[in-house]
């Protein structure tokens, strides 16, 4: 029913946009009011999320640390794993974000007859997740062209680029092709491997079924279906000149792909899709380790308590701590 559950939502999203698609007012409803309505849920809810993390006091020092920190002057720091600097914080977080550093350093555990417990390297799983995640931004800014003109260069050229392997009509982009592996093999991941299964959910499934979705609607609409293209550009730049009109058949598959789409905008932010934003909120990320160079005082601490030190609470109980069995430091 994990599993089940999100591919059956899914569908029935697909069936609600193809019968909305031919009642009178349909057309007019998901691809004019619909994509102004879940454009304006996302930010807001990205806005609202992020200022959210942003009120969270953080008083203490929590970053993450993977290497050697900054100490006596003779022992090599590991100043990008375990920064004590802006610069060592800011390229930490370009390499996390640009590069999922910490996801290249993912390990496997499987166990052996013996039993014995080896640790191994997994890289496929930083492999295709950095193929889905840039794939989608190739695609993302390849639709930049249905809503400017004159289309910029840079999405002229980034166009060009990622179908030059055509042969015939219509272009065959790379990205679509790697997009829909990636997705596939983190679908199947989740479903093979059982220690992954375990922990998954329906929530884990669904926006990987629904960008599926998206990705082979949108193909499909450019390789197999008939779809009015004129008519298309003239929606979507109106829709993002604020004088959106549809005019002519433009088909039913594009409205379940936009469908899909407002679906994906309105779900992103109030789902776990949001690491997006949430990496660069993230104190385990974004902070210096420098708990050794500056005293870092709880601003919750209340004032009419004092402190305690070891050797006052040393002082008090060193007699019951003796008969007890424990060591002290003075006698």
């Amino acid at each position: 029913m994990r599993i089940l559950s999100p591919f059956i939502a899914v569908l029935a999203l697909i069936a609600v946009a193809l019968v909305a698609a031919q009642v009178p007012g349909g057309q007019a409803l998901m691809g004019i009011i619909l994509p102004y309505l879940a454009f304006a849920l996302f930010l807001g809810g990205v806005v609202y999320r992020v200022v959210q993390w942003a009120k969270s006091p953080v008083p203490f020092r929590i970053p993450t640390t993977c290497g050697q920190a900054n100490s006596l002057p003779w022992i090599k720091q590991n100043k990008i794993d375990c920064p004590s600097t802006k610069l060592g914080v800011i390229a930490r977080m370009i390499l996390e974000v640009a590069l999922f550093r910490s996801l290249f350093r993912n390990t496997k555990a499987e166990m052996y007859e013996g039993p014995k417990l080896v640790y191994g390297s997994s890289k496929f799983l930083w492999l295709f997740a950095l193929l889905f995640h840039y794939s989608f931004l190739v695609i993302v800014l390849r639709h930049m062209r249905l809503f400017m003109d004159p289309v910029p260069g840079f999405v002229a050229a980034l166009e060009f680029g990622d179908g030059f392997l055509q042969i015939g009509s219509p272009v065959f982009y790379q990205t679509d092709a790697l997009f829909l592996g990636a997705i596939a093999f983190l679908f199947l991941r989740r479903i093979f491997l059982a220690n992954i299964r375990y922990i998954s959910l329906p929530a884990d499934y669904f926006p990987l079924l629904l960008i599926f979705g998206i990705a082979l609607t949108g193909i499909l609409m450019r390789t197999v279906f008939r779809v009015d293209v004129v008519a298309i550009k003239q929606l979507t730049h109106g829709l993002a000149t604020f004088s959106p009109a549809i005019a002519g058949q433009i088909g039913s598959i594009f409205f379940i792909h936009i469908f899909l789409v407002c679906t994906l905008l309105i779900y992103f932010p109030y789902s776990k899709l949001m690491h997006m934003a949430g990496v660069f909120m993230s104190p385990t990320r974004n902070m210096i380790n420098n708990s050794r160079m500056v005293r870092h005082i709880n601003p919750w601490n209340d004032p009419n308590i004092k402190p305690h030190s070891y050797a006052a609470y040393e002082d008090e109980f060193r007699e019951f701590m003796k008969e007890s069995g424990i060591p002290v430091e003075k006698e």
